[in-house]
């Protein structure tokens, strides 16, 4: 008797799980409320850190079935806003501000890990089967690994739930364990009741700047004089040099250009890795512009940038920066461009015309 009591102690405690929640029903549940969501809305801030640098978004997400997507990325230190969007047309990285946009030939974003994104989650916890969950006192975590193949930097992340499964935070890491984007939720609706007129690209053209506060100290300031280009004011003052250098590799060529709407800097690099990188001032078009493709979106520090094969582009501190090299590895580009956008270490020079 005393066998059999021993024993049934031992069922009752694996079957109760010693007051543990099971990782598969917290998996479940997580994955109910992303697929029973015909659409959502996220609000929140996204932290990425570099070095020493960390770079901060306000973030608005929404999804509707069927694969519409939308992201508006402000930077609050300059307000720079951007938009992803995905609709039946195609993927689109919107610069309101520039009336420029890129139209991707892309699988964005099924093709890489999106911590602002909820399918994106619930994919990166379904394809690690190894993924795990710890509870504390306030929350459940799951972690689970990420793919992310344009940066091998980022390996696992840990999605904290509170104890009602709301969704409250992410955190991706490094081999170091070291946090690199951190994105904090604000608010979750996964009844927003969208509608694909949600995701028109036309509306992103003519919305009022003001909506991104760039106009709240001076009202004067409207979007139709953003959008009109000041010719002959893209002066630049300053090149700019890429802090990382592939092994080899030097500068052997600085031309500055005089065109029509200001500076435009070409810098030649040869040796191991022949690159080039073009630099001038960001200036908007009169007329909205869509510049297709082939590549991603690809958050890059302060701005989402278009990578393309052995090329990338992308704007920051209102400059427009375009790097290429045939022999640069997508890790080699990414590292030359983020070494640009790193304004607390870049090392720049007065132009000598």
């Amino acid at each position: 008797m005393k066998k059999i009591g021993i024993l049934t102690l031992v069922v009752l405690l694996l079957t109760c799980g010693c007051g543990k929640t099971d990782v598969t029903k917290v998996k479940s549940d997580f994955e109910s409320k992303v697929t029973k969501a015909k659409s959502y809305s996220l609000t929140g801030t996204m932290e990425i850190m570099n070095n020493e640098d960390t770079f901060v978004y306000t973030v608005e997400a929404s999804f509707l079935k069927d694969d519409y997507y939308k992201v508006r990325l402000i930077n609050q230190t300059n307000n720079h806003e951007q938009v992803i969007l995905k609709n039946t047309d195609g993927v689109y990285v919107v610069t309101p501000s520039l009336n420029k946009s890129f139209k991707f030939q892309s699988e964005w974003p099924n093709n890489s890990s999106q911590s602002y994104l909820l399918a994106s989650l619930l994919s990166d916890v379904k394809n690690d089967a190894e993924s795990t969950l710890e509870e504390t006192d306030n929350n459940y975590v799951i972690k689970a690994n990420v793919n992310y193949p344009n940066n091998n930097e980022l390996v696992y992340e840990k999605i904290y739930f509170d104890k009602d499964m709301n969704l409250e935070k992410v955190e991706v890491f490094n081999n170091d364990d070291i946090v690199k984007i951190k994105v904090n939720i604000k608010s979750l609706d996964l009844k927003a009741g969208l509608e694909e007129d949600d995701f028109v690209l036309n509306d992103l053209i003519d919305q009022d700047c003001c909506n991104t506060n760039t106009c709240e100290n001076d009202k004067e300031n409207t979007c139709e004089n953003n959008k009109t280009p000041d010719k002959k004011t893209g002066s630049i003052n300053d090149i700019i040099y890429p802090l990382f250098i592939p092994s080899e590799t030097y500068l052997t060529s600085k031309e500055v250009l005089d065109t029509e709407e200001g500076d435009r800097v070409i810098l030649t690099y040869s040796g191991n890795k022949n690159f080039v990188l073009v630099e001038e001032q960001a200036t908007s078009s009169t007329d909205f512009e869509i510049i297709p493709v082939y590549g991603d979106p690809l958050l890059l520090n302060d701005s989402v940038a278009a990578l393309q094969a052995n090329s990338i582009y992308w704007t920051s501190n209102n400059m427009e920066y375009y790097l290429t090299g045939n022999d640069l590895s997508n890790e080699e580009l990414l590292s030359i461009a983020t070494s640009l956008t790193n304004a607390d270490v870049v090392t720049s020079s007065q132009i000598e015309k």
